[in-house]
């Protein structure tokens, strides 16, 4: 352990050498003429040394406040998934490949669906998810994404569950958009069931991430809860190889119907696809800190 008297006079240099003590240096002109700018020497130099102070005060010397830096995110580790993925329609060999999700056999990927004009699931997913990954970014999180374009096929949805996982992420979301009949309206969250597998212990923290996710969206989108699926914009599945395999707390959002007029308008305007993924990163950043 460092004496008191030592780690006080460290603290003292600190006020007469900037520089000394990690400051920016400063260059051989204004070196002699540069005041020094919030300097202060604690009542007691020792105690403050003892307590810590010691590093404020020198943040303090650089004009900055050590607590400014933290982030409320910060440690947090978030996977979005963009469902789907532009290049998917190209290689049917490779997305009708079957693969176990441990209630069934399903096909790798799907080439998700598109509105009556041809603007297509993968490209509005992966949209939103950027949007998201930098809001989520901003704040701190480490954020991993699934696939890192939309010109490219896959990956299967057993891969896209093991990202999450290997990653330890603290929240995974997988964004859709449904492909229903145009009278259908409204998103919905799907969130797992037990089934006996890797995914029962998160199933209460995913439902808890479900729930922050939709009342988030509903607040920040306007958009109502579905009209044809779960209750309450709610919908719990067993036959959806990402949650199934996922060991993480993970969910998947239904963002509305792309095949209703309305919808499909609003998802059209880069504006609300900001609004979209502005609502998602409140339900995670309300998740991630209750």
């Amino acid at each position: 352990m460092i004496s008191r008297a030592v780690t006080a006079t460290a603290f003292v240099l600190c006020g007469v050498s900037i520089a000394a003590c990690g400051g920016a240096p400063m260059d051989a002109a204004s070196s002699a003429t540069a005041p020094l700018k919030n300097t202060r020497v604690p009542h007691s130099p020792a105690v403050a040394a003892e307590s810590g102070v010691a590093d404020i005060a020198e943040a303090a010397d650089r004009d900055e406040d050590p607590r400014e830096a933290a982030k409320p995110l910060d440690g947090k580790v978030v996977v979005i998934d963009p469902g789907h993925n532009g290049g998917n329609f190209k290689k049917p060999q490779v997305i009708n490949r079957k693969v176990n999700v441990l209630t069934q056999w399903k096909a790798c990927d799907t080439t998700g669906t598109s509105t009556d004009d041809g603007y297509s699931e993968a490209a509005f997913t992966w949209d939103v998810s950027r949007r998201l990954a930098k809001l989520l970014r901003d704040r701190g999180a480490t954020v991993k994404l699934t696939r890192n374009g939309n010109d490219g096929v896959g990956p299967c949805i057993t891969r896209r569950a093991e990202i999450g996982n290997k990653a330890g992420a603290d929240a995974a979301i997988s964004v859709h958009a449904d492909g229903s009949s145009p009278a259908n309206r409204g998103f919905h969250v799907i969130m797992p069931k037990k089934i006996g597998g890797p995914v029962d212990p998160v199933v209460g923290a995913s439902k808890k991430l479900g729930i922050a996710v939709r009342d988030a969206f509903r607040k920040g989108t306007g958009l109502p809860y579905s009209t044809y699926i779960g209750k309450n914009g709610l919908d719990y599945r067993s036959d959806l190889g990402g949650l199934n395999l996922s060991t993480v707390p993970k969910i998947f959002v239904e963002c509305g119907n792309m095949r209703n007029a309305a919808e499909a308008a609003k998802f059209r305007r880069p504006a609300f696809r900001q609004k979209i993924a502005e609502a998602l990163a409140e339900g995670l950043h309300t998740y991630l800190t209750s």
